[in-house]
């Protein structure tokens, strides 16, 4: 069976345009969390969110194209630029009709979406809507901006699996090389959900934290005193590559994508399970999946989306999984810094799963004061500060309304 490694990643989130500006900020344990610039959120409970500070890309798209494009794609497109950079595939020696793109996502083009209807609505009901309403607005269409601008001809097209959309994508590309479909899979996700519509109904279903006093400190994973979680937006991808052919163009390989596990908690639309049985599936599933066993896990990058219930149920289905080896299994929660990316939380998680272990860094979970009673305190969650540890595999969960679960396996590579 063919392997498959990571040679690029590229990232732009609430705390960098790059990933090593993000990492940098990510291992300092900063919160992306401040007030909301997007919309007035005079009459919203939540008034608060993880943005991307400073957006411009010019240096990626042409200002006229940026403008046919939902944020969201304009995130995807800057993302793969620097992973693309960062691979340093050589576009004119690569067969194109071998390189594919799954880019997903969440939410779409759901701003867009907002002002057109808005418009709409407000105009006398007149159907004059923009010409470029559809093609910016609909969840495929970052996938195929991608392969449009490189000229990828391999296979193309979006992933939905709400919060757990981007790690299912990489799955999804690690079955493609497995099975030698292709030869390179540009994946990721990308997400600009904090609009009035999004907050609005997240709000509604009291999922948001509403510490806005301090939202800094609102994302607290594993804490007793979370609320809820911090809306986030931006976009990571990675380039999946077959080995033999990453070794032939001589890539720079950060390590290899081992295995994937999906399963669904089949319980309710919105709650994870309380005895976290879909997540313990996922993870046993990918484990197998990798022929590697629960002691060989070093790190663990957690969902931990600072919810009352889903922290508890991750947390049990941990215990579950990692039993008799809590004690060398190091957890964390980048959802503390970045806030939840929804559909591209996945796909930024793994980066930090691949930079813990390049580095030999886990970033800390922060703003764990006080641990929720009902979690294990024998679970190594990397309160508030960073921590040096050789990591030679890291798993990466990930859990979506409908009950989706999946967790991707990252390891050292050796040859």
């Amino acid at each position: 069976m063919k392997r498959a490694v990571i040679t690029g990643i590229g990232a732009i989130t609430p705390l960098g345009h790059t990933v090593e500006e993000t990492w940098k900020n990510l291992v300092a344990g900063k919160s992306g969390a401040g007030p909301i610039t997007h919309f007035d959120t005079t009459l919203y409970k939540t008034k608060f969110a993880c943005e991307v500070k400073d957006f411009d890309p010019s240096n990626c798209i042409d200002s006229k194209e940026a403008r046919k494009m939902d944020l969201y794609t304009q995130y995807a497109l800057v993302a793969t630029d620097e992973c693309l950079k960062d691979s340093a595939l050589d576009l004119e020696s690569t067969d194109l009709n071998r390189v594919g793109v799954i880019l997903a996502t969440g939410m779409g083009g759901i701003k867009t979406f907002e002002d057109e209807i808005s418009s709409y609505a407000t105009g006398g009901r007149v159907p004059r809507f923009n010409p470029f309403f559809i093609t910016k607005m609909i969840p495929n269409i970052a996938a195929g901006q991608i392969s449009i601008k490189y000229g990828f001809h391999g296979i193309s097209y979006s992933m939905a699996s709400a919060c757990a959309s981007s790690n299912n994508a990489i799955g999804s590309a690690l079955d493609l090389i497995r099975l030698g479909r292709a030869d390179i899979i540009v994946v990721g996700g990308a997400e600009a959900g904090i609009t009035e519509s999004s907050l609005g109904g997240f709000s509604s279903m009291k999922a948001l934290s509403t510490y806005n006093d301090t939202p800094e400190t609102a994302s607290r994973p594993f804490d007793k005193t979370r609320d809820g979680f911090v809306a986030g937006e931006g976009a990571g991808v990675l380039m999946v590559e077959e080995l033999e052919h990453a070794i032939k163009r001589g890539a720079k390989i950060y390590c290899e994508l081992a295995g994937f596990g999906a399963a669904s908690d089949a319980y309710h639309v919105a709650a994870t399970h309380p005895e976290g049985l879909g997540a313990i599936l996922a993870m046993q599933t990918a484990l197998e999946d990798s022929g590697l066993k629960p002691e060989d896990v070093n790190y663990i990058n957690a969902h931990a989306t600072s919810t009352p219930v889903g922290d508890i149920s991750e947390c049990k289905a941990i215990e579950k999984v990692f039993a008799g080896h809590l004690d060398t299994v190091h957890i964390s929660a980048t959802k503390s810094m970045l806030g939840h990316l929804l559909g591209a939380a996945g796909a930024v998680e793994a980066i930090a799963c691949i930079k813990a272990i390049e580095t030999g860094v886990i970033h800390p979970s922060i703003n764990l004061v006080e641990l929720e009673p009902e979690i294990n305190p024998n679970l190594n969650l990397t309160p508030n500060k960073a921590l040096k540890l050789d990591v030679n595999v890291a798993i990466n969960n990930t859990f979506g309304f409908g009950g989706h679960t999946c967790t991707t396996v990252f390891k050292k590579f050796n040859s």
